[in-house]
């Protein structure tokens, strides 16, 4: 759907001293509304389902609702936009400073981006996911840009007393045709008078950008390698204390008694001992004194909802419930597989973190959040306050991949500072994180293809996984589109809406289908990136290229011969051509090759593989092709498929969790074997294809190409069929103790 078609925009003045706006994004079939208007009805999707797209579903969700998007112009020229999103290291911020200074011809580093408080208001329009953030803002911020240029425009003219038309902005000042020169920050107050007359606003045609689409450097990026960014524990909010948490030995496990109390609360620097529903919890002078306090700690602890289960108990039960294949081989050549995937922690390199401050008439907080409104609206509920009486403030956060999708630690911080009375700062260690984080669910995979006369007849695909939680809004979201959503997918669940609005095959092969079935277990999981396609889509990667060794096929000739349009073509194309796919490679070594589109955009990967060493199987090359309709910045979007590559190097060859008796083995980085840089590949090179149309997703684009890719070239260089991910996946360490 074209952007004006979609959406209409209207652009408020806001009462300030210096130019400051807000746009409403709405959906054009929509009448016109005060932001304190009842929401109208969304606008229906196609109905063919394989049309449905989640971004769009995200976008469709947010067009009835006051979509503020608040922009500043201040007298010393800063350009200010409050971002209702979270920057977790995807490098928004720096794509929507891009936006901003393209539309008001602003020098890049006039810019400052800041993350809004969440803003029940907005409905469904903060929640960070999905690969939406740039599709769902590329108009609006563009728009609202635009219009603050206009009134800039606006207010020279009126200055000077020359025609609107005679004026041009450029380098963060308006200039007039006799040499007249006037900055931004000159123009702010007067831009602001609501008397002002403004020509409607119209954002730049694509042709005309001379910053977007030009690979630019990350605005936050000197800070980050400086020190200077700050993240949640560098916030110095007065009195709040150090705290640390003692968890349970199991998932879920609840505090019966705590022997020791008192004298643990006599310890050097400790504060208070208090318990919360995931544990007891310590605040001392300093993180060490918290440290030793939660060791001393004698806790006696209840059982959790998973404490029978380890990976056995989770396999049995994944494949029990697998649903059975339909297609019978009875008259053509057919493949079956199987295939299992581990358990994963997201590992961001900044722990779950927050710092609280609850007065018994109010709450402030401060942490790293995607879904800020539902942890307001949930902190809010568990303290007995008031929704606008909590303060949620979003704070820059050192990774995610999905975790902080969920607020555990904002939630836990809020109930700990409530209960000991004074302002405290959370932290998880890395041992917390990596136990008794959400992980990414454990799943199991059935896949059938049938063909006959080199023609693929049918592709069935039935995954059984541990069941996702979705409880951080996703839901509230779906629910809120589903009169939009063809039939049958309407009447789904969150996780089958999810995973029918993600996961689709790009061949023509036949009479294809795939089904996911959930099985809950009460180990808490959440959406890691790519949720359902990292592994569904790596599987299937691995099976095309397994039915074009069956029809005596090249992998890449067998894949151009199936995709379904010329624009997946042309990306294949590129990989393999820029990665020379064919060529000879010594024995053990291999190359691999797997597609994979979704969210409006499509991509290829091209790896290399070296298991000359068993214990140390190697990708050597990797070659990616991306196909994102507009890049804002191709900097950043290589950025977010090297993550992706990185991420499907790590959990296809080495990093897993293992479930034991009801919580992972594993418990830091030196355990839960994510790639090293030494596991990284020295030659790495991608390719981003034209500019065409409208940005699509890009954060989960790159992983599941490259998991296909790797166990494709894997299979190659050993001749082996790999079945199970990761590929080594021995307990080679001593756990800590529970």
């Amino acid at each position: 759907m074209a952007e004006q078609g979609r959406r209409a925009f209207l652009t408020q003045l806001v009462a300030a001293p210096t130019l400051a706006l807000a746009t409403r994004a709405a959906s054009d079939a929509l009448a016109p509304a005060t932001a304190h208007a009842a929401p109208a009805v969304i606008p229906s999707l196609p109905a063919p389902a394989d049309l449905v797209d989640l971004g769009e579903l995200f976008i469709l969700a947010g067009a009835p609702t006051a979509h503020l998007l608040v922009l500043r112009v201040d007298t010393d020229g800063t350009i200010v936009f409050r971002l209702p999103r979270e920057e977790v290291g995807q490098g928004l911020t720096t794509a929507v400073a891009m936006l901003v200074a393209e539309e008001l011809d602003a020098p890049l580093d006039h810019v400052r981006v800041e993350l809004d408080d969440a803003r029940p208001e907005l409905l469904f329009n903060q929640l960070t996911g999905s690969s939406n953030s740039i599709r769902s803002l590329y108009g609006p911020v563009r728009h609202t840009a635009a219009a603050a240029r206009a009134r800039l425009l606006a207010a020279a003219a009126r200055q000077w007393a020359l025609p609107v038309r005679n004026l041009t902005t450029r380098d963060g000042a308006v200039h007039a045709p006799d040499g007249r020169t006037a900055p931004y920050g000159d123009l702010a107050t007067a831009a602001a008078d609501p008397a002002l007359t403004v020509l409607a606003a119209t954002p730049k045609p694509e042709s005309a950008h001379t910053l977007v689409g030009r690979p630019t450097g990350r605005v936050d990026a000197r800070a980050m390698v400086t020190g200077r960014q700050r993240y949640t524990l560098d916030l110095d909010v007065p009195g709040a204390k150090p705290c640390v948490l003692r968890r349970p030995p199991t998932l879920g496990g609840t505090v019966t008694a705590v022997a020791n109390r008192d004298a643990v609360r006599a310890m050097p620097g400790v504060l208070d001992v208090v318990t919360v529903p995931t544990g007891v919890a310590v605040v001392a002078e300093t993180f060490g004194q918290a440290l030793d306090a939660r060791a001393a700690l004698q806790v006696s602890w209840g059982p959790g909802p998973a404490d029978a289960l380890s990976d056995a108990q989770i396999r049995t039960r994944l494949r029990a419930a697998t649903p059975p294949l339909l297609v019978p081989p009875l008259l053509t050549p057919y493949l079956d597989a199987e295939f299992d995937f581990a358990f994963v922690s997201h590992a961001p390199m900044e722990t779950n973190s927050a710092v609280a401050d609850v007065r018994p008439d109010r709450a402030e907080i401060w942490s790293g959040l995607k879904s800020p409104i539902i942890a307001q609206q949930t902190i809010a509920a568990a303290l007995g306050l008031p929704l606008d009486k909590v303060t949620v403030h979003v704070v820059q956060a050192g990774g995610s991949f999905g975790r902080r999708l969920f607020f555990d630690a904002a939630l836990e911080a809020a109930l700990v500072s409530r209960a000991c009375g004074r302002p405290v700062r959370l932290m998880w260690t890395r041992v917390d994180d990596t136990r008794h984080g959400r992980m990414r669910p454990a799943t199991h995979h059935r896949i059938r293809a049938t063909w006959a006369l080199g023609e693929v007849l049918s592709f069935e695909h039935r995954v059984a996984a541990v069941e996702t939680d979705f409880r951080h809004g996703l839901g509230e979201i779906l629910t809120a589109t589903a009169a939009s959503l063809p039939a049958g997918i309407g009447n789904a669940g969150f996780a089958q809406t999810l995973f029918l609005t993600t996961v689709k095959s790009p061949y023509h092969f036949g009479l294809t289908t795939q089904t996911l079935t959930e099985v809950p277990t009460g180990i808490p999981t959440g959406s890691w990136r790519s949720v359902y396609s990292a592994n569904t889509r790596g599987a299937e990667e691995v099976v095309v290229d397994e039915i074009a060794a069956r029809l005596g096929k090249d992998p890449v000739q067998f894949r151009r011969t199936f995709l379904k349009d010329a624009a997946q073509r042309a990306v294949l194309d590129k990989a393999a051509t820029e990665g020379q796919w064919g060529r000879t490679m010594p024995p053990g070594c291999a190359q691999g090759i797997a597609f994979h589109e979704e969210y409006g955009s499509r991509t290829a990967c091209l790896v290399e593989i070296d298991t000359r060493d068993p214990e140390h199987v190697r990708v050597t090359k990797a070659v990616i092709a991306a196909d994102v309709g507009r890049p804002v910045n191709p900097k950043g979007l290589e950025a977010q498929l090297l993550g992706g590559l990185t991420d499907a190097i790590s959990t296809t060859l080495r990093a897993g969790l293992h479930l034991d008796k009801g919580l992972p083995l594993e418990g830091s980085y030196s355990q839960f074997h994510y790639a090293r840089q030494r596991d990284t590949p020295r030659d790495v090179r991608v390719h981003i294809m034209p500019a065409t149309g409208e940005p699509g997703g890009a954060g989960e684009l790159g992983v599941p190409a490259a998991v296909g890719a790797i166990a494709n070239a894997y299979a190659r260089a050993t001749g082996t069929r790999p079945r199970s991910f990761p590929l080594d996946f021995d307990v080679d360490f001593t756990p800590y103790p529970r």
